[in-house]
């Protein structure tokens, strides 16, 4: 099927700036439909019931099991689409905290991510103001310290919470390997059960711009909200210096051959990788071609076939008379 044909005003743009434009589009897009899911979830588990008769409320309230599951799974379920549909247009990060991790470890440049940065904050003041007008009743979707957390706990809280999230993000995304297509999935699921953990003691934010963006729309910033910045940077910068601790270390090497499948386990010998330091930490791929090409070195690969060309094909040998 024929694409669209490109704008006039885009062929003219040099190619970094039109792809820096993309990837804000996709960014702000992206944040907004991810946000404005969660948020809705958010607010109806938030929404008060209405209750007949008269009941006494003196005695502390717990956590509600339903609640927290029901904004759980919109956080959760919420990314895990958006991120796999903006996964080939912008990243789909929509997290100020995933995108400094990602520049951190030279998967995003700086560039690009100062720009999806200014995105995601602007698709996070949108959503929220859009929740807001079309929901009744105020919006209840921030975030804030409850059932006795203080300020260390709650920045602790969304630092490890955060850091679980970005690994997450990094080592089933950035690290690119056989599954990576459906890294939004292990993301989603990353995002639900550290909402889970988090949501009854600090609201789950685990995202500047998720906390950020419904406190533009009310117009009221409570005295905590620096916590949910500077949890989830922590947690970006633990996980980040995480992950070059273990590269630093090749982990690569530690447990190989996890991503083959049949046909390359069975060619795949560890034992021999480990002495050759120059096919072990390369690509697995590499390193089954290696493998095949010593095994049949005098005779055709039948992975790369009797290339024609070849000096010792049976095409490229000369018949003497």
């Amino acid at each position: 099927m024929a694409g669209p044909k490109p704008l006039p005003f885009f062929k003219r743009l040099p190619d970094a700036v039109r792809n820096h434009f993309i990837a804000m589009v996709g960014e702000f897009i992206g944040t907004f439909l991810f946000l404005f899911i969660a948020f809705a979830g958010t607010q109806v588990a938030n929404t008060p019931q209405t209750t007949t008769g008269s009941q006494s409320t003196d005695l502390p309230q717990g956590p509600d099991p339903s609640q927290l599951m029901y904004i759980s799974l919109c956080f959760g379920f919420s990314l895990a689409v958006n991120a796999w549909v903006f996964y080939r247009i912008s990243g789909g990060l929509f997290n100020p905290a995933v995108t400094l991790a990602l520049c951190l470890i030279g998967a995003v440049p700086f560039a690009r991510g100062g720009f999806v940065f200014i995105a995601q904050m602007l698709g996070a003041m949108a959503s929220a103001g859009v929740i807001a007008a079309l929901f009744p009743g105020p919006l209840a979707v921030t975030t804030s310290l409850s059932g006795g957390t203080n300020l260390a706990q709650g920045v602790f809280i969304e630092m490890f919470l955060t850091a679980q999230l970005v690994f997450t993000i990094i080592m089933l995304a950035a690290e690119k390997h056989k599954s990576t297509f459906i890294a939004p999935i292990g993301i989603g699921l990353s995002l639900f059960i550290a909402e889970l953990a988090g949501v009854y003691y600090t609201g789950g934010s685990l995202n500047p711009a998720r906390s950020f963006g419904p406190c533009v729309a009310n117009r009221s910033f409570p005295t905590e909200h620096w916590v949910y910045w500077v949890g989830p940077i922590l947690g970006a910068l633990l996980a980040a210096g995480f992950f070059w601790f273990i590269k630093s270390c090749e982990y690569e090497t530690a447990n190989p051959g996890q991503d083959f499948d049949d046909l390359e386990a069975n060619v795949y010998k560890p034992e021999e990788d480990l002495r050759r330091p120059s096919i072990s930490h390369g690509d697995p791929t590499l390193r089954v071609l290696s493998h095949v090409s010593e095994d049949r070195a005098s005779a055709a690969s039948p992975i790369l076939g009797d290339r024609p060309d070849s000096p010792d094909s049976a095409h490229g040998q000369t018949t003497q008379h």
